[in-house]
């Protein structure tokens, strides 16, 4: 039984997470966008060329947008769908939900449906009558962060394939085709969820931990040992006196073939209840 209909008109959807960018065959940048339609569902959206969105169209977190969407038949997981954009398709972008007094707000929505085990979702990921691939994990307790170097550069094939679009294809930046800027680190969490015996590592794919590294990196100066600390210093030690909840979601490549096919593609970290209450 699908998950929505394969037609979703004048969707309305609460932007949770949006991914680092990443060069695409198919796409040439793909953005992967997920949500909650109507506040309520999981929803993903891709290709979205967020970089390259008219200002009036781009779309900041736990902002509602509204856009045409439809099923995406090349993909198995019942969330995702494809944006029809075009001229007489535009997204459109309107409220934003707060943080000043508003994470109740924000809680009353992302924490509708929140799991605690992360075998559970593996469980339902593999179902073939579920294969979920999008939820709101809480973790019990966070081990650690882990910062690997990666490689400095987008695969080669990548590059030479941006060479051969058209000008009039390609979205520009003052003229010049243009990846996104690789992250040269790969960030992880390592941690508990109910009814482990050994702490899980999961990679961490959120566009806003790739930006939060180039600010650092800017703002040391180049100082690259310097810029990762500071990450680690946000991730690990503030969002510990937060009360941090996980979005988690799989890939499709990966989802019926890795035996936990989730990644973190966003972190929630609201104020704890008892911080709430001193406000």
């Amino acid at each position: 039984m699908p998950y929505l209909p394969d037609e979703l008109p004048n969707a309305r959807v609460l932007i949770t997470v949006k991914t680092y960018p990443l060069p695409s065959r198919s796409y040439t940048e793909l953005v992967c966008t997920a949500g909650l339609l109507n506040g309520e569902q999981w929803i993903r959206m891709y290709p979205i060329p967020y970089r390259f969105l008219q200002d009036q169209q781009k779309y900041p977190k736990y902002s509602w947008i509204e856009l045409n969407l439809t099923r995406k038949t090349d993909d198995f997981r019942p969330e995702s769908y494809s944006p029809k954009l075009g001229v007489d398709e535009p997204i459109k972008v309107f409220e934003q939900l707060g943080t000043a007094n508003e994470w109740a707000a924000r809680k009353s929505y992302v924490l509708k449906e929140t799991f605690y085990s992360m075998n559970e979702l593996i469980t339902l990921a593999k179902d073939p009558n579920q294969r979920k691939s999008l939820a709101t994990l809480k973790p019990s307790r966070i081990v650690d962060f882990v910062i690997e170097e990666d490689e400095r550069e987008w695969k080669q094939e990548w590059q030479d394939q941006l060479k051969q679009f058209n000008m009039f294809e390609l979205p520009t930046e003052r003229g010049h085709k243009k990846l996104v800027k690789k992250l040269p680190y790969k960030f992880s969490y390592r941690f508990f969820s109910e009814g482990d015996k050994e702490p899980r590592k999961l990679m961490i794919e959120d566009w806003e931990i790739g930006a939060l590294f180039w600010k650092c990196l800017y703002n040391t100066d180049g100082d690259e040992q310097a810029a990762v600390e500071l990450v680690k210093q946000k991730y690990l030690e503030e969002f510990a006196e937060k009360d941090l909840y996980l979005f988690v979601g799989t890939t499709k490549q990966y989802h019926n073939v890795a035996p936990n096919p989730f990644v973190i593609i966003g972190v929630f970290y609201p104020p704890k209840t008892d911080q709430l209450s001193l406000l």
